[in-house]
């Protein structure tokens, strides 16, 4: 197969006019140098609305500097957005990550896709590498695609194709994709992990996603068997787990012998393991985040951070306060599709304290402006490192008494005076 003609990185963008919508492609497939290229073009552009999800390289289109060029839509916020959204420079948009690919054909179809795939095959087919997610949807749905073609992305097995074809421009680059090392595992995520842990049995089928908590849980599970792997995230930890002989996916009961992923983040030894690897297939997030087809892995036990919980069991998971942290992402879609799984766990993990151990994760009510993400109705386990509490179908008395148990116990007995204050307790 021919390649066409590259272009430069300026040359490929020159076409995107003012008022146009532009997606970016996600996590460690960003492509930085299209990015780069058109935040030069700012001072001939006016409202150039441009949206994507987390990505790992700069952002520099939110600058203030920026403004009258660029509009950034988060569908979840990273690092590199976080300020701007806050400031009111960009905007968030709260939506589960299953229910994003449908905005791209209804609600905001893309004028242009920017993103990195690997090399075409000898009959012309790219993949988009590590990252499924919303970028395959986007790519069905815009209306022209402009690429990097990297050698170093992964070619990875799933729904993951498109064809040299379909690309208005593409861009030749050699880039080390950016990575994202693991982070520590402290004290108080080594304990949480130990507790999760003892609810996964051998054969289960798992959901993680990132950060030291679900580094801990995998961690703890080198000595399982046959478990299996529908998640949004494939992390280092999963890799492990494969080589360790604990996870083959060989008892999954939907998709057997396949780890089901969506996006995949970590070092480039994992980047390196994905490639041409057909047991790692990856999928969009229409596809990996539906709750229908969650439901359908027996067993399945999904693994979801937050940042407060209140004593009813509302969970906040992207917000401190009024301000947006991040987002919904697939926390509903999977604590959903865990409890509608046959001898699923949807569970919450996160560590009793904040800010150095001076304030309470679990509050009587979550601070005024707070977003609840995953709703009482929907909590089931919730983890910190002084225990496990099942809130499913569990009164607020109960539910109350459960997490003050789990609570540190330099805040037990003010939840204590808050809970009876408010007729809890």
């Amino acid at each position: 197969m021919t390649m066409p003609a590259f272009k430069t990185a300026a040359q490929a963008v020159a076409a995107i006019a003012s008022g146009e919508r532009v997606f970016i492609g996600s996590g460690a497939a960003e492509p930085s140098t299209l990015v780069q290229a058109l935040t030069a073009r700012a001072p001939e552009l006016r409202d150039v609305g441009i949206c994507h999800i987390l990505t790992l390289g700069e952002a520099p289109y939110v600058s203030p500097q920026y403004a009258a060029s660029f509009r950034h839509t988060a569908f979840f916020i990273g690092h590199n957005v976080r300020q701007a959204v806050q400031q009111g420079r960009a905007d968030f948009v709260p939506i589960f990550l299953s229910e994003i690919p449908g905005l791209f054909a209804q609600r905001m179809t893309p004028d242009w896709a920017l993103v990195q795939l690997s090399p075409p095959d000898k009959h012309g087919w790219c993949t988009v590498g590590v990252s499924a997610d919303v970028v395959v949807g986007a790519l069905r749905h815009a209306r022209h695609i402009v690429a990097e073609i990297n050698p170093r992305m992964p070619r990875t097995h799933g729904d993951t194709t498109i064809h040299i074809s379909r690309l208005d421009a593409a861009v030749q680059v050699d880039a080390p994709l950016p990575e994202l090392h693991a982070e520590a595992i402290d004290p108080a995520s080594a304990a949480i992990g130990r507790h999760i842990a003892g609810l996964v049995d051998d054969g289960d089928c798992l959901q993680l996603g990132i950060g030291s908590i679900p580094n801990a849980v995998l961690a703890e599970l080198q000595d399982h068997q046959g478990l299996g792997l529908h998640t949004e995230m494939m992390s280092d930890g999963i890799v492990a787990l494969v080589r360790s002989g604990a996870m083959d996916c060989s008892r999954k009961n939907y998709r057997p012998g396949k780890a089901i992923c969506s996006f995949v983040m970590g070092s480039r030894a994992l980047y390196d393991f994905v490639d041409d690897n057909p047991f790692v297939n990856c999928l969009g997030s229409d596809f990996v985040n539906d709750p229908v087809i969650i439901s359908r892995n027996d067993r399945l036990v999904a693994i979801n951070s937050a940042l407060q919980i209140d004593l009813t069991g509302q969970v906040n998971a992207d917000s401190v306060g009024t301000r947006p942290y991040s987002g919904i992402g697939g926390q509903v879609d999977f604590i959903r599709g865990a409890a509608r799984s046959s001898g699923g766990k949807p569970i919450i993990a996160l560590p009793s304290t904040a800010r150095g151990g001076t304030i309470s994760r679990i509050v009587p009510t979550l601070l005024e402006g707070a977003g609840v993400v995953t709703s009482r109705g929907d909590v089931h386990y919730v983890v910190t490192e002084y225990g496990c509490a099942d809130l499913y179908a569990k009164g607020i008395r109960q539910r109350a008494r459960a997490l003050i148990n789990i609570a540190h116990p330099d805040f037990r007995p003010e939840l204590e005076r808050k809970a009876a204050e408010l007729y809890m307790i």
